[in-house]
């Protein structure tokens, strides 16, 4: 009896890819905990270093102007040079920035160090997504894509307890608070030593057989690369100019805007989140951050099941209507019940973190493996750039012109995002990563399928 056959695509869950799920996984906790902890840290840091408001947003928003910087440039190279080398070096550089910061002595100095925080961290958005997703089969694809959102809300939410935690050592507590996100990070360095390069970018490169190679020593031998091994991939990487190409541009505009309008009031509000919840009146803030950041955790753990119950389209459009309508509702509560803006920030936190899952798993799914690292480095670039112009703003927003008008600016950002989903989100669930990249397989315009919010998906064929 002949051995059964398999793709990437087909192949059953292994140990490897557990192994490559959990080195993503381990960037997405740093991530989440390193913008976590300057939310706490600027809580001291501020008063000592006497920052005033422009200060305070341009270090809260420091690694995310890196994190654009780094999607763009090492999601551009991973596509010259391969995924594996970015994958080890930019956690170094994120490991050594990270220690530095217990020496910064001026807040010109920990904007730096930030900046290169976020720089490596950026690169890892757009290569270690890139990485899993070449690697995963296509029933699992989705869900562990998704699962990076969940792991980077653990990380925040471990920033928030360590950080009350560390906030009682003293005045030098926010050196400890930054400097302890140097042991995941250190962990996840040594880690990911030995990764493999994905076959996907080596067959793209027309290295094929060091690409089947790979599979058989990662994968089994009865693992082939399959469709992958045909069409447009076995050629040169088309670079930047192929994401503006007429059969991309609308698909890199829809998934830039897409993510920029979650991401903007993601960042900003949970940046300054201490700031914002003494602005609605809780000076003890203890107990509703700590009910916000459950409801990060619960939402990105159920918004694993709404990714698998609901089609892309539907769940994009359905969580921005209710984003855009709980966040008004938030600006209007300002000045009433604090119970009852604590229940509109609540139904934020839920959804925001459950449809952060879609950040992960669509930029993915947008484009084909020659430009996939630089498409989903435009993708993360675009929309850091504005969660980063955003996040400098809010403190300024919020000392300027109150929290209610700043919470109507984020609401209108996020009904953009609404509009543009409906106009030109596709439907890519169900495909394999090569037919998902393939806009002219698109069945999410089709409005009896995916227009109405959260509509169930149908199988695509």
């Amino acid at each position: 009896m002949s051995e059964q056959k398999f793709t990437i695509d087909d192949a059953p869950f292994k140990k490897f890819h557990f192994r490559i799920a959990g080195l993503t996984f381990g960037s997405s906790f740093c991530d989440g905990y390193s913008l976590g902890i300057i939310a706490m840290a600027l809580t001291v840091l501020g008063p000592q270093l006497e920052l005033n408001a422009m200060w305070t947003g341009l270090i809260g928003s420091s690694a995310l102007v890196g994190l654009f910087a780094g999607a763009l440039v090492l999601g551009r190279l991973s596509d010259r040079i391969g995924r594996q080398k970015i994958f080890l070096v930019n956690f170094l550089l994120i490991t050594i920035a990270t220690i530095l910061q217990f020496f910064v002595s001026s807040p010109e100095e920990l904007l730096i160090l930030r900046l290169l925080i976020g720089f490596g961290l950026g690169g890892d958005y757009a290569v270690g997504t890139t990485l899993l997703a070449e690697f995963s089969p296509k029933k699992y694809r989705s869900s562990l894509l998704a699962s990076i959102n969940v792991v980077w809300t653990l990380g925040y939410v471990a920033s928030n307890f360590v950080g009350h935690y560390l906030g009682q050592v003293g005045s030098d507590s926010w050196r400890w608070m930054l400097v302890s996100a140097a042991i995941p990070a250190i962990v996840v360095l040594i880690l990911r030593i030995g990764t493999p390069e994905s076959p996907r970018w080596l067959v793209s490169m027309g290295r094929v057989e060091e690409a089947r190679q790979i599979v058989k020593k990662h994968l089994g031998s009865n693992v082939e690369m399959g469709e992958t091994t045909t069409g447009t991939e076995n050629q040169k990487t088309l670079g930047f100019r192929g994401l503006f190409s007429k059969k991309l541009r609308k698909r890199l505009a829809f998934g830039g805007i897409f993510k920029l309008t979650l991401v903007i009031p993601y960042f900003a509000i949970y940046t300054f989140l201490p700031s914002i919840l003494r602005t609605m009146g809780f000076e003890q803030n203890f107990f509703a951050d700590t009910m916000l950041n459950l409801f990060l955790l619960v939402g990105a753990i159920v918004g694993l099941w709404l990714l698998a119950k609901f089609s892309r389209r539907g769940f994009t459009i359905g969580a921005f209507t209710i984003l855009t309508v709980s966040l008004f509702s938030l600006s209007f509560l300002h000045n009433g019940s604090q119970f009852l803006m604590l229940i509109a920030f609540l139904i934020f936190t839920f959804f925001m973190s459950a449809a952060s899952n879609l950040t992960l798993v669509y930029p993915a799914e947008l484009f084909p493996t020659e430009i996939r690292g630089s498409g989903i480095g435009m993708v993360t670039a675009i929309s850091r750039i504005g969660s980063a112009i955003g996040t400098f703003l809010l403190p300024i927003s919020l000392n300027s012109f109150g929290l209610g008008t700043s919470m109507i600016g984020m609401a209108v950002v996020l009904l953009i995002g609404l509009i543009v989903s409906i106009a030109w989100a596709p439907e890519t669930k169900n495909l394999s990563l090569h037919e998902a990249s393939d806009p002219l397989l698109e069945a999410g315009n089709s409005p009896k399928e995916t227009d109405i919010p959260f509509t169930e998906n149908k199988k695509i064929t």
